[in-house]
């Protein structure tokens, strides 16, 4: 279990990572490196840039 959480969190903070930075930067609500370092908070971070941190 342990290793599946790991990998589901290392994939999630891999794919915000990825769109954080792909995004342009007026569709991204706040700073980049603020939302890259939230990235590194377990499933927080990522899930939390997901939902609050993309602007549709």
């Amino acid at each position: 279990m342990v290793g599946v959480g790991a990998t589901v969190q290392v994939l999630l903070a891999g794919l915000a990572l990825a769109d954080i930075w792909r995004r342009p930067a007026a569709e991204v609500r706040g700073p980049r490196a603020l939302w890259s370092a939230a990235c590194a908070v377990n499933f927080v971070g990522p899930l939390s840039y997901f939902i609050f941190g993309r602007r549709k």
